[in-house]
Order: structure tokens, then C-alpha cells, then sequence
């Protein structure tokens, strides 16, 4: 597509790095002691770095060009936070536990209680025949690899989608929506982990059952990162 786009003259730049720090999006980085222009899509076209570079080096093009990829320059800039900040977010603190007891009796054989697929909510169709008559489990990714006994506890018997709020860059609300409107869902079970950001899971089921003017009976079960349930 024809759009509006920064281009940087090399023979003009000091490589002060003024432009990359200004770019809200990213996408100006400095090599070899020049800015450059990291990736098309990543330029919004509002140029910010153009009164900040000293120089004149940065200047507006009108050409053939990648589209702008907001989702994109979310990932990226999440990436680069959680590089830099290891710790600062409680989803992300390490943690060990001890649940390694071989003293404890397990089945030997565990049966899969999913009953469809695709199971991510970014994939899922908002109309199937699945969904008629199905109680309805949405929960963060998580909380099967946390919580033991969720194929017995929760999927079984019911539809199950899954999500990460804080991965996947995107606000359920609207597909949940279509989801709960266009089919005949009699209930909802919301399962998420105690960290913050997995009430952006909760959030998203709360607003589409707002949004579709259904009254179906609907609960919130909250698994500790050691695996328990804390809150139901």
C-alpha cells in the first residue's frame, strides 16, 4: 500500500539516537552509528522523531510501504519490558515449588475431557454447533498446567476456550460476546490465575455477557500459581 513513511539520509545523521528514543513505536534503532529505519510496520507515519533530530536527517516519503501493525508493535514492546524488567510484573516473578512427592498416588491412566477444537478464543468460530446447549469454561492458559485436576474438575462437560489477556495483546469482549449471543450457552465458568494481569480474562467474559443481554448463571474460579484454588 501507498502510504506516508519516514526516510532517513545517512549522509545526514551523527547517530545522537534522539529519533529512537522518541519513537513511540520502535521503529527507528541505530546501526553501525546511523539511525535505520528497523521495520516498515512499525512506523505510524505521525513523526514524532522529526522536530527531535538535530540535523534534518529524517524526512517524510510518500511511497509503497508495509501497513502500520499496532498488534505487532504491542508484542514487541511487551517483549522488550519483560527483557528489561524481569521481575517487575507479579505474572512473571520465578517461583519454585515442591510438588515432586512420589509418595502420592496418581491414576494411571487420565482420560482428555476436551470436546473440541479449535480451543484458543482468538481461533474459535463465533457460531457452532458445539456451542448450542454447552456450558461454557473460559480459562487463561495457565491454570492447566497449574492446576491438576482440571480435565475432572472443569473441562469435563463442557466447551472449553482458552486465552492469555497479557500475551495475546487483545481484548476478548467482543468475540465472547458474539459467542454468548449467538448461541444457546447455558452457563459460564471463568477459570484464571491469581496474577494481575489474568483479571483482563475475567474482565473480557464479565463485559460480553453484559454486552449480549443474557442472564445465565456464571462463576469465577481463581488457581494459585502452586496449583490451588483460592477463590470460587
Amino acid at each position: 500500500m501507498k502510504r506516508k513513511i519516514i526516510t532517513i539520509d545517512k549522509d545526514k545523521c551523527n547517530g545522537c539516537g534522539v529519533c529512537a528514543t522518541a519513537c513511540h513505536e520502535g521503529a527507528i534503532t541505530i546501526v553501525d552509528g546511523k539511525a535505520e529505519l528497523l521495520r516498515e510496520d512499525f512506523c505510524d507515519g505521525f513523526g514524532d522523531c522529526l522536530p527531535t533530530c538535530p540535523t534534518g536527517a529524517i524526512t517524510f516519503e510518500e511511497r509503497d510501504a508495509q501497513e502500520y501493525n499496532e498488534e505487532a508493535v504491542r508484542r514487541e514492546k511487551l517483549k522488550k519490558f519483560l527483557s528489561q524488567n524481569p521481575t517487575s510484573c507479579p505474572s512473571v516473578q520465578q517461583k519454585t515449588f515442591d510438588n515432586d512427592d512420589e509418595n502420592v498416588t496418581t491414576n494411571t491412566h487420565v482420560v482428555s475431557r476436551l470436546r473440541q477444537w479449535p480451543v484458543q478464543i482468538k481461533l474459535a468460530p463465533t457460531k457452532a454447533d458445539h456451542y448450542d446447549g454447552a456450558r461454557l469454561l473460559i480459562a487463561a492458559d495457565c491454570t492447566a498446567y497449574a492446576y491438576a485436576n482440571m480435565h475432572e474438575e472443569f473441562m469435563k462437560g463442557r466447551i472449553t476456550l482458552i486465552g492469555c489477556p497479557k500475551l495475546d495483546m487483545v481484548d476478548y469482549s467482543q468475540k465472547l460476546a458474539e459467542i454468548i449471543t449467538n448461541n444457546d450457552i447455558k452457563s459460564l465458568t471463568i477459570v484464571r490465575m491469581e496474577v494481575p494481569c489474568c483479571g483482563g480474562i475475567q474482565r473480557a467474559c464479565e463485559n460480553a455477557l453484559k454486552s449480549s443481554g443474557k442472564f445465565i448463571p456464571w462463576q469465577v474460579v481463581v488457581i494459585s500459581c502452586d496449583g490451588r484454588i483460592i477463590e470460587r
